[in-house]
């Protein structure tokens, strides 16, 4: 599938945007970024292999493990664009696609489990 940085930049905030008020009212201190892959750290940090499909990746203290530290540089969710364009067929798929991928990664900023985190992003 190919799109252009824009139109998944947009796809992106577009799910972000249609996440509940209450969903987004209770993020704190997390950014939402958008990469093309993962870098080799996080690939050998998650025991992956090159081959393997990455769309989305929680990197900070879940919200249910934190303690009060003070001023801490935010949470990250990043979305990983060519993975999910590699997958996917149709604008449609991508979309889901990236909706599904955001609400599992904010299911793990909240605490989820992955297993958690799987029932989060496929309950609409």
């Amino acid at each position: 599938m190919e799109m252009t940085n824009e139109q998944f930049d947009g796809y992106v905030e577009e799910s972000f945007k249609g996440l509940p008020d209450s969903t987004k009212e209770r993020m704190h201190n997390v950014a939402v970024l958008i990469e093309d892959c993962p870098t080799d750290e996080q690939i050998s940090e998650l025991g992956l292999n090159m081959g393997d499909s990455l769309f989305g990746l929680f990197e900070g203290f879940a919200q249910s493990k934190r303690l009060n530290f003070g001023a801490v540089l935010p949470d990250k969710i990043t979305i990983f664009r060519k993975a999910i364009l590699r997958y996917c067929s149709t604008e449609e798929e991508v979309k889901a696609k990236i909706e599904n991928t955001l609400k599992h990664e904010i299911a793990h900023h909240f605490g989820s489990s992955e297993k958690g985190a799987r029932k989060a992003s496929t309950n609409n």
